[in-house]
């Protein structure tokens, strides 16, 4: 079926698409109903136009006001038509002013179609600037049709309502970033659209980052209304993904508050305007001076002194990680290997109780702001904004669509391609562990140790000293702490860790015979010591190239305070070997750190999926220190003092690598 495009629509128009059935396992473009779904998208909609009410006002149970932007399906002059459609909604804390700018130029006649085309053919790939094009190809991929308005999907038959959270934008109230009440707001958002003329009484829940955590935390209280869930780099343990990573916090939250704390000060023109004029443009301003700048103050106390409950893996969290086990509304996942949140996708899958099919799970090799870039190409999935319109037409329009059929574990293989999976980690891989050794591999001059990493066990105690620094800020390491913004600095941050392993003890493999397949979750045992009073460890475990480029595939961090494991959380193998440590990384299951004793520490690395190609080798590096992605609290930076850290290499407690993998490599 060929389609008239719209004025900012360059994508080619599509060719008839072949009938079902379709989808054989393994493709995950979608086969014949990929390119259906993309048809639905890029064609001519039910109605011509959308309507957009950017002063929706919703009292929420406890007398708060909170402020929408309505958009309806319009007829060709402009009037919201009279039919009632199911609703999606999406509940932001970065405001709808810029979600309307973000609408207002990507739609624009002309910018709008000079973005499109720009994004969808510039390729810096194999420059200096490669990281650019994957920035680039975001805005061609649909992410921001599921962050703001979606036109196409209104004018296809749904309301779309996008709602300041609480504290935020143009709403009252005080930000409680994700907490309790603010998780009551959405259940009352969905009932509330769902009790209003437009809507047809379904729901949907819609956002990625922020608004895919709260989508979550809504799923889970299971409001009658809320039909699917579509969440785009969502998260079910802030704690282990950023905040306070193996007991370290991160650069990133700090600025990710001062940013929102700053656009909540901004006011919505068109929603200030008109409270101006009923005088109540005062309660806003009140609410934002009894909280100028929510959560700073405490961050900051909890830096300088250690004292503040929400470093550690506290009740605090507890209230805003979502409860996945209990989310009954289908939900489609997506994620990406090194985001902030990279532990989640996988794990929020495994833990829905839910059919596959129910349940869809998409992981790129990625970041956080570049979700979706370059999907809707050869070989890789659809575009968000296809696969976000498919999922909600099965579920709200009961649209036999075949999105159902899809994946329903589609991975981006690091090192690999695209493909789909019945289930994650993928079922026939067998589980394998490594040693760490003193055996020279060759391949490391660069760094501070070069050591061996396969079935042999030390053969002497070898105590190798390490040191921190501040090569992290130049490193795939600091390119996730900064959400992906820094892979424009060049491939240093992204794909060559050679700098950065100038001050890394690397333990690397001999080349695979065949290729490899790594997947799962992995987990490192370090023995270490230090003769300071705290010691802080970071490690990834790393591709290595023929030519000597070494690529991480996957990080952790831990401080040996912070050794603490609970069983009952974390995940072993058949065989009883431990692949994922949970630690408690709490104030009172903290442990103390004796002078120049050898510890066991299990560091938990971000699971994934790599392939090891034949030539190729696999690498630990073990680093002192990887600043700014893993930071100290002032305390902890005072009891390490800056000293030597050491790695002990001994036969009879050797360190090792547990994974699972596909293949025999020969190691």
């Amino acid at each position: 079926m060929a389609y008239q495009p719209t004025p900012f629509d360059t994508r080619p128009i599509a060719a008839p698409v072949p009938t079902r059935p379709t989808l054989p396992l393994g493709d995950p473009t979608g086969g014949a109903d990929g390119l259906r779904w993309r048809s639905t998208v890029d064609g001519e909609q039910t109605h011509p136009r959308v309507h957009l009410d950017r002063d929706i006002e919703i009292t929420m149970s406890d007398g708060v006001r909170l402020r929408a932007t309505l958009v309806r399906p319009a007829d060709r002059t402009g009037t919201p038509v009279s039919t009632p459609y199911p609703a999606i909604v999406n509940v932001n804390p970065y405001n709808r002013a810029l979600v309307d700018v973000i609408d207002q130029v990507l739609h624009a006649p002309v910018l709008g179609k000079a973005l499109h085309t720009a994004s969808a053919r510039i390729d810096l790939s194999g420059t200096p600037l490669e990281g650019v094009t994957d920035f680039t190809k975001v805005l061609a991929g649909g992410v921001f049709d599921a962050f703001g308005i979606n036109r196409s999907l209104v004018r296809s038959g749904y309301a779309q309502l996008i709602v300041d959270v609480r504290g935020t934008g143009a709403s009252h109230g005080k930000w409680q970033i994700l907490g309790d009440r603010e998780q009551r707001d959405s259940v009352e958002i969905i009932e509330w659209a769902a009790a209003q003329i437009w809507c047809n009484g379904k729901v949907g829940m819609a956002g990625w980052s922020y608004s895919a955590i709260n989508s979550l935390q809504a799923a889970d209280k299971r409001p009658a209304a809320l039909g699917a869930v579509f969440a785009v780099e969502g998260c079910e343990d802030i704690v282990r993904d950023i905040y306070i990573t193996g007991g370290m916090p991160s650069m990133f939250i700090p600025l990710w508050l001062s940013v929102v704390n700053a656009l909540k000060w901004v006011p919505h023109p068109a929603t200030a305007l008109r409270d101006a004029a009923r005088g109540n443009l005062h309660r806003w301003l009140r609410d934002r001076l009894a909280s100028p700048a929510t959560e700073v103050g405490s961050l900051a106390w909890g830096f300088l002194t250690g004292r503040d409950d929400r470093i550690y893996d506290d009740q605090y969290f507890d209230e805003r990680d979502p409860q996945v086990d209990r989310i009954t509304a289908p939900t489609f996942l997506f994620g990406a290997w090194h985001d902030l949140f990279g532990r989640s996708a996988t794990t929020v899958y495994n833990r829905l109780n839910l059919p596959p099919g129910h349940k869809q799970l998409i992981i790129a090799d990625g970041y956080h702001l570049d979700a979706g870039a370059g999907f809707g190409g050869a070989g890789c999935p659809p575009r968000i904004d296809v696969l976000e319109r498919a999922w909600f037409d099965r579920w709200l329009k009961s649209d036999d669509n075949g999105v159902d059929e899809y994946g329903p574990v589609t991975l981006q293989q690091q090192g690999g391609i695209w493909s789909s999976a019945d289930s994650y980690p993928r079922p026939s891989a067998t589980l394998h562990r490594l040693y760490l050794n003193e055996r020279r591999s060759g391949t490391a001059e660069h760094s501070q140790f070069d050591g061996g990493l396969s079935h042999y066990r030390p053969s002497t105690v070898t105590t190798v000293a390490a040191r921190p620094d501040i090569r992290g800020l130049r490193s795939r390491d600091m390119t996730q702490v900064t959400a992906g913004a820094s892979m424009v600095l060049g491939r240093s941050y992204t794909h060559d860790a050679r700098f950065q392993e100038r001050g890394a003890l690397s333990f690397t493999t001999a080349p695979v015979d065949v290729p490899t397949q790594l997947t799962g979750a992995i987990n490192l045992r370090l023995y270490v010591s230090t003769s300071a009073d705290e010691g802080i460890w970071a490690v990834t475990v790393n591709d290595v190239a023929p030519d000597g480029t070494s690529t991480v595939l996957t990080n952790g961090a831990l401080s040996m305070s912070n050794r603490a494991i609970d069983p009952a959380l974390s995940e072993y193998a058949e065989d009883g070997s431990l692949l994922m440590a949970h630690h408690f990384l709490s104030r009172v299951r903290k442990l103390p750190v004796p002078s120049d004793v050898p510890l066991a520490l299990d560091v938990d690395l971000v699971p994934t999926d790599a392939l090891i190609d034949i030539g190729h080798r696999l690498r630990v590096d073990v680093y002192a220190a990887s600043f700014p992605r893993y930071m100290t609290t002032v305390p902890d930076l005072i009891k390490a003092r800056g000293r030597h850290q050491q790695l002990v290499l001994d036969p009879d407690k050797p360190g090792h690598l547990t994974f699972r993998a596909i293949g025999t490599p020969g190691w």
